[in-house]
C-alpha cells in the first residue's frame, strides 16, 4: 500500500503546483504553527514522553472523558495496525472500497478478512469490523443512526470507526458520547486532517479504557516525536482559528462531481470534501502523469484500492479558481480521446 498511497507529491520533483490527491485543503495558512515551533526549535534536543500522555489528557479534557478513553499514536494509521495486532488472526470484515490499511494491517496479523458493500450485509460472526466514515474514496457517509444501529445489533464485535475526515462532512456522524455509551466501538480521529498537518502524523482513538488499554501494551515508546506533541498542544489549543468550512468545500466538491459527469464520468454521490470518478476510456495512471507534466496539478490514482479499476481516480476540493483550472485540465484530456 505505501506505493501506491495518495499524495505522492515527492516523486515530481517541484513540478506539481496543486495538490488534489491529498484530502485535506492546501490554502491552510500554518504561520502561526511555525512561529511556534520556531521559537520551541529546541526540543529535538532531548528525548519526548515515552507515550504522549500531555495530549491525551488535553484531549480527554476537551471531549469530557477519561484520560484511559484517549490513546494518542503517530497518526491514526499507527493505531489500525495496533488493532490489527491486537486482536490478530481473528475474523474480521472491511466496508469497501476502503482505505486500503485496513486489510493491510489485518492480513500482516493474520486475520481472515471478508468485504462487503454496506453495513448491513455485515457478515455474522466477525470479530472486527472496519468502517471508514466519512469514507475514503467516496466521501460518502453512513448515516448516525443506521451506524450505532449495526453496532448494538453486534455487541460481541468490535467496531473500528475511522472519522478521520469527520471534520468535512455535511451530514452528522457519530459522537464522543455514542462511543462512550458502548463497549464495543473505537474510534478514530486525525490531526492530520482536522489541522491540516499530514507530514506531523499524529492521531488518537477514543474507545473503553479495556480496549485501548490492550493497544497501549503494544506501542513503542517515543513513537510520537517532540515537535509532533508540541505541534499537537498549539493546535488544539488554538483550534478555533482551524475552522473547516465543511459546507463549501462540499459545495465544490459537487461541481467537480457535476462537471466531471459531463465528461461522461462515473462519480460518487460525495457527502464532504472529495470525489471518487471513473473515467469513460483511458486509466488514471495515464491522466495522472499527463496532469503533473502539463498543468503541475496531481490526482490520487484510486486504481489500487480493492474492487476499484484502473479507470478510478480521486480528488479533493481545493480553492474555486483551483478547481477550475483542474476542471479545464480533466476536459481537455478527455477530448483528446473523441
Amino acid at each position: 500500500m505505501i506505493e501506491g498511497h495518495g499524495d505522492d507529491i515527492f516523486r515530481y520533483g517541484g513540478k506539481v503546483r496543486v495538490n488534489f490527491s491529498t484530502n485535506i485543503p492546501q490554502s491552510v495558512d500554518h504561520s502561526g504553527l511555525m512561529a511556534h515551533l520556531a521559537a520551541k526549535g529546541d526540543i529535538f534536543r532531548n528525548y519526548p514522553e515515552p507515550t504522549p500522555g500531555s495530549v491525551e489528557r488535553k484531549l480527554a479534557r476537551m471531549h469530557g472523558v477519561r484520560p484511559e478513553n484517549v490513546l494518542v499514536a503517530n497518526g491514526a494509521t499507527e493505531i489500525i495496525y495496533l488493532i490489527a495486532h491486537a486482536y490478530r488472526s481473528g475474523r474480521s470484515a472491511i466496508l469497501s472500497p476502503t482505505f486500503t490499511e485496513y486489510q493491510d494491517a489485518c492480513r500482516m496479523f493474520g486475520h481472515s478478512v471478508s468485504f462487503m458493500e454496506c453495513p448491513e450485509e455485515m457478515p455474522e460472526g466477525m470479530d472486527t469490523v472496519w468502517i471508514c466514515n466519512p469514507n475514503n474514496p467516496t466521501g460518502e457517509v453512513i448515516e448516525r443512526g443506521l451506524l450505532l444501529s449495526v453496532i448494538d445489533a453486534h455487541p460481541q464485535t468490535l467496531f473500528v470507526v475511522d472519522q478521520a475526515y469527520a471534520s468535512y462532512s455535511v451530514k452528522e456522524v457519530a459522537g464522543v458520547a455514542d462511543v462512550m455509551e458502548r463497549g464495543n466501538v473505537v474510534m478514530l480521529q486525525s490531526l492530520t486532517k482536522q489541522f491540516v498537518v499530514p507530514g506531523l502524523r499524529i492521531g488518537y482513538a477514543i474507545g473503553s479504557g479495556e480496549v485501548l488499554g490492550r493497544l497501549r501494551g503494544l506501542l513503542m515508546p517515543w513513537s510520537v516525536s517532540s515537535i509532533a506533541i508540541e505541534a499537537a498542544h498549539y493546535l488544539l489549543d488554538h483550534a478555533a482559528s482551524y475552522s473547516i468550512d465543511s459546507v463549501t468545500l462540499h459545495s465544490e466538491a459537487l461541481r467537480l462531481a457535476e462537471r466531471l459527469r459531463a465528461c461522461g464520468m462515473t462519480v460518487s454521490d460525495t457527502d464532504c470534501n472529495f470525489i471518487l470518478a471513473r473515467l469513460p476510456h483511458g486509466e488514471a495512471r495515464e491522466l495522472k502523469e499527463w496532469l503533473v507534466e502539463r498543468y503541475g496539478l496531481l490526482i490520487r490514482d484510486a486504481s489500487n484500492f480493492e474492487g476499484l479499476t484502473p479507470q478510478h481516480f480521486r480528488v479533493a476540493a481545493q480553492t474555486s479558481g483551483e478547481n477550475d483550472l483542474l476542471i479545464n485540465a480533466i476536459e481537455e484530456w478527455i477530448s483528446s480521446y473523441r
